[in-house]
């Protein structure tokens, strides 16, 4: 009998040792994060601007902590691809990712099954830009305006078609606001990627679009592409004379992209703290400020906890707008 307790006071104090030196190895482990390069996922095509943002903030990002952190472009399934694997890689600060609301608020209305989840899978670490939208139109439409483009659509209905950067984008979504609002018969056509309906549109190839204002400034300094409102519930800075769509008699006609970083769920505190902290510093920096002006971008910074909360505020107005517009999950 004494030899058994005498086992098991073995056995319970190397499993003790073990445990201590497992904790005193993840403290270490978090103490010296980081101390290899860190992914960060962009879950849209290069190019767009998740990608765009995702590139100055990684760039600021490895220079804060010291370490390379590289951009991973994952498109596709309007960027349920990418937020997958980051849901499924190691919570270890090694991969983050740059959602925006496109996926995180939009995509649970839109799609039957995901294989992943938004709150259950992931820590968030900060809201970092929002953008509003430009509704931009080829300069071969004949319309100076949102009141001669709503006429010229309602002559033809079926004919003309707007572009979007995917089923369930924030550009889809305006799309259909719009359509619905003053009951258009108007085409949708979908691209893997605003950037990419962006090109087409100047290439002529559609007519209009809700483009956010990053991949739309420079084609619209250079005449490629005519301006005709923003959905931001004030005037943009960037474009102080373009009217907003409130203003043009459309009350509730308010839309834009927002973006935030969030890593895997079961990042340590630790690292999701000091990642937050220096993005903190990041964000009100000349640099990044300038940048984010040069695309009509605003940048932001928030508490992890922000994110979810602003998640949960859009989530059941964007269903009744999605409702609305008669889109069905696939």
């Amino acid at each position: 009998m004494l030899n058994f307790f005498k086992s098991r006071l073995n056995y319970f104090l190397g499993a003790l040792f073990g445990i201590i030196l497992l904790g005193t190895s993840l403290a270490n482990a978090q103490s010296n994060y980081p101390n290899r390069p860190i992914k960060f996922i962009a879950p849209f095509p290069p190019g767009g601007t998740s990608d765009i943002l995702g590139r100055l903030m990684a760039q600021k990002l490895g220079e804060a902590l010291g370490q390379p952190v590289i951009i991973d472009n994952r498109p596709g399934a309007s960027g349920n691809i990418g937020h997958e694997i980051a849901a499924k890689s190691a919570p270890d600060g090694y991969t983050l990712l740059l959602s925006n609301n496109g996926t995180a608020v939009n995509n649970p209305h839109l799609f039957k099954q995901l294989n992943y989840d938004w709150y259950r899978d992931f820590s968030p670490i900060s809201l970092v830009a929002f953008g509003c939208q430009a509704l931009v139109v080829h300069p071969s439409v004949p319309a100076k305006n949102v009141a001669e483009l709503t006429a010229l659509f309602k002559s033809k209905p079926g004919q003309l078609n707007y572009g979007s950067g995917g089923r369930g984008t924030p550009s889809h979504i305006a799309g259909e606001m719009y359509k619905t609002t003053v009951n258009l018969d108007i085409l949708h056509i979908p691209y893997k990627g605003t950037g990419v309906a962006v090109a087409d549109l100047v290439a002529g190839q559609t007519q209009m679009i809700f483009a956010e204002m990053a991949l739309a400034v420079s084609f619209i300094k250079a005449n490629k592409l005519r301006a005709l409102a923003v959905t931001s519930p004030q005037r943009s800075t960037t474009f102080p004379d373009l009217p907003t769509m409130v203003e043009l008699g459309y009350p509730n006609f308010v839309s834009g992209n927002w973006w935030a970083i969030v890593a895997p769920k079961g990042v340590p505190s630790s690292i999701i703290d000091r990642i937050n902290q220096e993005l903190g510093k990041i964000m009100v920096s000349t640099e990044i400020r300038d940048s984010f002006e040069k695309l009509g971008v605003n940048p932001l910074h928030s508490e992890p906890g922000k994110v979810f909360e602003l998640s949960r505020q859009e989530s059941p107005v964007i269903g009744e707008i999605i409702r609305k517009a008669g889109i069905e999950k696939e």
